[in-house]
C-alpha cells in the first residue's frame, strides 16, 4: 500500500518448530547487504518469537563459486516506475500513487470499518476493477454506478446495486475516517482523530506546516513529514478535491488544541493489546470524556498505557520508561 518493495526468500521447504517454512522476509537492502545474501546461497533461518520465519546467516561455505550480489530492481516491477529511497529511510519506494499494486491496496484500506466502510468491495472485485482499468486511481471508484457494476464477472444486478448504495452511503463519513481511507503513511485511527480534533476541518490541516503538525501533542515529527509531504503533492491535492466534488462530506468540529476539561486533563494514554469487556474505541471514548488524550506511541511524555491481553512492544517500552501501565479494572477505578 505504501509502495515498499520489500525483498522475499524463496526457500526450499524446510520444517522449522514443527512448521514448513518456504518464505522468509530480508526486509530490506541494507539487511541483504549485511547479511549478504545472494542467490543459491544455503542460509540458516529460525522463526523469531515462533512466528515469523528469518534469515540469521548465510553459510559461505557452502556458496556456489560466482555467486552474484542481489539488488533491488532500479524500476517498480508493476508498474516500471523509476524507484525511490529517502534519506534517512532503509525502504525502496515506488513513487507512483497510481501503480496498479498501491491502488489495490488503498482501496482496500479505503472500503476498510475503520475507513470508509465500503460493505461488498471486496479484494477480487478491486483486483477486477483495477485490471479492467475501471478504476485507474483512488477517486475512480466513488464514479462507480450500479451499470457500470453489474457489467462486471460474477456481478448480478442485485449485488451491483447494493454495493452503489454502499458506496452512496459511504461518501457520508468523518473527518477522520476520510484521513484514514487517504492512506496516508503513519495516519491510524488515533493520529487521524487527533489531527481532526486540533484542525476541525480538512482545509486547515492541509494548509499546515510539518512544525505545526509536529507541534501537536501525540504526532510527532515523523508522523508530521509525513503529512505534510502527502499534502503537498499536487496529485494527491487533486485526489482529495475529486473525492469532495464526487460528494464525500463531513461535519466540520470547533478546532481545539488542548485536551478536554476534566480530572484527567492532560493526562496521555496509550492502548496497547486487547482488553477483556471494553472495546478500544468505547476505552478511547471514555477516557476522552474525562479530558485523557489518546496518544498511538509510548514516550517519556506517557502517563499510562492500558494494557490487555496480547500488548506486544508498547509494554516493554513502558516498563523501561517507568510508565505507569494499568489493566482494565484499574482502569475503570481510575475513570470512576
Amino acid at each position: 500500500r505504501t509502495g515498499a518493495l520489500t525483498p522475499v526468500a524463496k526457500l526450499e521447504p524446510v520444517r522449522v518448530g514443527g512448521v514448513t517454512v518456504s518464505n522468509a522476509s530480508l526486509h530490506n537492502q541494507d539487511e541483504i547487504d549485511r547479511k549478504d545474501v545472494r542467490p543459491g546461497d544455503a542460509v540458516l533461518i529460525q522463526r523469531a518469537g515462533d512466528v515469523i520465519p528469518q534469515v540469521v546467516r548465510v553459510l559461505t561455505e557452502k556458496r556456489a563459486t560466482g555467486a552474484k550480489r542481489f539488488s533491488l530492481p532500479s524500476h517498480c516491477p508493476v508498474c516500471e516506475a523509476a524507484v525511490v529511497r529517502l534519506e534517512g529511510e532503509a525502504i525502496t519506494r515506488c513513487p507512483n500513487i497510481d501503480c496498479p499494486a498501491q491502488l489495490k491496496n488503498n482501496l482496500r484500506h479505503l472500503a476498510s470499518r475503520t475507513a470508509l466502510d465500503v460493505d461488498g468491495l471486496g479484494a477480487k472485485l478491486i483486483d477486477q476493477l483495477v485490471e479492467k482499468k475501471q478504476v485507474g486511481r483512488l477517486s475512480d471508484i466513488l464514479d462507480l454506478d450500479a451499470e457500470k457494476l453489474s457489467g462486471l464477472e460474477r456481478m448480478g444486478q442485485k449485488s451491483a446495486d447494493n454495493l452503489a448504495a454502499s458506496l452512496q452511503k459511504a461518501r457520508h463519513t468523518t473527518l477522520p475516517r476520510f484521513l484514514i481511507a487517504l492512506g496516508i503513511r503513519h495516519v491510524g485511527t488515533t493520529v487521524a482523530e487527533l489531527l481532526a480534533a486540533h484542525f476541525g476541518d480538512l482545509d486547515p490541516l492541509m494548509q499546515a506546516q510539518a512544525e505545526t503538525l509536529a507541534s501537536i501533542d501525540g504526532v510527532g515529527p515523523v508522523i508530521a513529514e509525513s503529512v505534510a509531504r502527502f499534502f503537498a503533492d499536487e496529485r494527491n491535492r487533486a485526489e482529495v478535491a475529486r473525492l469532495r466534488e464526487l460528494g464525500v462530506r463531513w461535519e466540520a468540529t470547533t478546532p481545539t488544541s488542548r485536551p478536554s476539561d476534566g480530572p484527567l486533563s492532560g493526562k496521555t494514554f496509550v492502548l496497547t493489546g486487547t482488553l477483556p469487556n471494553l472495546k478500544r474505541d468505547e476505552a478511547k471514548q471514555r477516557i476522552q470524556e474525562v479530558g485523557g488524550r489518546i496518544v498511538s506511541s509510548v514516550s517519556k511524555k506517557t502517563d499510562y498505557l492500558v494494557a490487555g491481553s496480547e500488548p506486544g512492544s508498547k509494554l516493554r517500552k513502558a516498563k523501561e520508561l517507568e510508565v505507569l501501565i494499568l489493566n482494565e479494572a484499574e482502569l475503570e477505578k481510575l475513570l470512576s
